[in-house]
């Protein structure tokens, strides 16, 4: 291994032992009962071949699944061991084989062995043609012992509307409470679910997989482990694909959260400016920011009927966070306007109390990556203000509901600069309007590459580009099965100013 990646490896490794303590915070996706967490016992260091077997979901035939036997602290490869849940599906033309790709899941707290499993259509023909797909769940997620907590504790969580000193000093004492509960049901892995310690496990599933370097694509969360893989292994990286991109040199809290804020409402601009322009949106014609507001208005005092529950009141959180933002994601403009209208015409529940969503499954692995601090209730309200008038349109949105379940935890693997020198070049890919992980960060990442970074800009919308349209597609197969990199200022346009025959990238002016 070169000495660059040696010491950077050492630089982690010293990090995560003096603050991996509680590393962590608050949260799970345990929230129908408590699962016991999986024991783990000492075996040694060396990892062999996997052993793979066809995966326990006969309604989806063809994938094999395996174990990865990993330490639970890489500082100690001796100790106790971690199970990682791994699948695969080969190559659909083995003449055309070039290796495996590793796909690196996001959220976080996404299961990779689902996305094998149940959705491999989200990679191209093309990819799926010449590799191995390959991807694993992460620690602490779903097969590889899962983060677990008390299911009342977890419906006893804070709402993120501080309005006090003293919710906010209640706020710090639950996630206590609650990083406590849940170290004790997960066990020794709950301390090591960095970043920084998947960066080994991915290293680890490299050599099982008996490939001499790594070709990986990673999607959203999956970006900071493949620049980290990248910076921590240069030498060891055959391609990599970074696909809507997190920046994870971003250091201020306030920074952070202004960029995310922007993001999402460069998302519902863009949703009005179809609507205002489009005569299938079914708000044609009508004043779609009024109409959001009253849903807004009627979601916070508790008459706003979910659609999912019948019966019970979502939350003004939810609605921007479940139904707008997840409609963003998948850049279904028709859907959310359709669900808008039914949603206005809905008969008004009894006004009720309301309360947000469970957060997404392993939030203590977002706390162990990310230092946002905020000393008091005034910072956390002016934070909070910043965000409104970033997001006028999107109040409460997800980022600020981590930002307070992360109170006080410690962060093992904090925010830097990448330095990646010696990586071959690397595909960094995002949607101009992306609403969770914006256009600037894509430009930033690319930056701190350096000469190995390669910005793909998509000219559309969503979350995830890399299949959106034949431009999109052509270039990262390209990249990906011949390593032909694409000239730099690359930018496809979005499929519905694409000609039927497609059309080839374009440098951006």
């Amino acid at each position: 291994m070169p000495s660059r990646g040696r010491s950077v490896l050492r630089r982690v490794a010293a990090r995560g032992t003096a603050m991996a303590v509680g590393a962590g915070m608050a949260v799970t996706a345990v929230t129908a009962g408590l699962a016991a967490a999986p024991a783990v016992h000492a075996s040694p260091s060396f990892t062999g071949p996997l052993r793979w077997a066809p995966c326990d979901d006969p309604a989806r035939p063809g994938a094999e699944c395996a174990t990865l036997s990993v330490p639970v602290d890489w500082a100690y490869p001796g100790g106790p061991r971690l199970q990682l849940a791994v699948a695969r599906r080969k190559a659909s033309e083995p003449g055309a084989r070039v290796g495996s790709m590793v796909f690196g899941p996001g959220g976080p707290g996404d299961s990779g062995v689902r996305m094998v499993v149940d959705r491999i259509s989200r990679f191209s023909p093309e990819v799926r043609r010449s590799f191995d797909i390959v991807s694993f769940d992460p620690r602490g997620v779903g097969g590889s012992n899962p983060v677990t907590c008390s299911s009342g504790l977890l419906a006893e969580r804070p709402s993120p509307e501080l309005r006090s000193q003293a919710d906010f000093d209640a706020t710090m004492a639950y996630n206590r409470r609650l990083r406590a509960d849940c170290r004790a049901r997960t066990g020794p892995v709950f301390d090591h679910l960095d970043t920084a310690r998947t960066v080994r496990d991915v290293d680890a599933l490299r050599a099982a997989l008996g490939e001499r370097k790594l070709t990986f694509h990673g999607s959203s969360y999956g970006t900071v482990l493949g620049a980290q893989y990248a910076e921590a292994y240069p030498r060891r990286v055959r391609a990599m694909v970074l696909e809507s991109v997190m920046d994870h040199s971003v250091a201020a809290t306030r920074d952070f959260l202004r960029a995310e804020a922007a993001s999402a409402e460069d998302s519902f601009q863009e949703f009005v400016k179809w609507c205002d322009g489009t005569a299938d949106c079914a708000l044609y014609g009508r004043d779609v920011r009024a109409i959001w507001r009253s849903l807004l208005a009627r979601a916070g005092r508790g008459e706003l009927e979910d659609p999912a529950k019948a019966g019970s009141p979502l939350s003004s959180s939810d609605l921007v966070n479940k139904i707008a933002f997840r409609k963003f994601y998948e850049a279904d403009y028709a859907g959310l306007a359709a669900a808008i209208v039914t949603m206005h015409v809905s008969t008004p529940l009894p006004a009720s109390p309301t309360s947000a969503a469970p957060l997404p499954p392993a939030t203590p692995v977002f706390c162990s990556d990310w230092h946002l601090p905020v000393r008091d209730h005034r910072t956390y309200a002016s934070l909070v203000a910043m965000m409104d008038r970033t997001a006028p349109d999107l109040p409460y949105l997800l980022p600020i509901h981590m930002v307070a379940a992360c109170l006080g935890a410690p962060t093992a693997n904090p925010q830097h600069r990448l330095d990646a020198r010696g990586a071959p070049p690397i595909l960094v890919s995002n949607a101009l309007h992306d609403p969770a992980t914006g256009y600037p960060w894509a430009v930033s990442v690319a930056r701190q590459l350096g000469r190995s970074g390669r910005l793909l800009t998509y000219e559309g919308h969503g979350h995830g580009s890399v299949t959106s349209g034949p431009c999109m597609e052509d270039a990262v197969d390209s990249y990906l099965t011949d390593l032909a990199v694409p000239p730099r200022g690359t930018s496809c346009p979005a499929p519905d100013s694409v000609n039927a025959a497609g059309s080839p990238p374009r440098p951006l002016p």
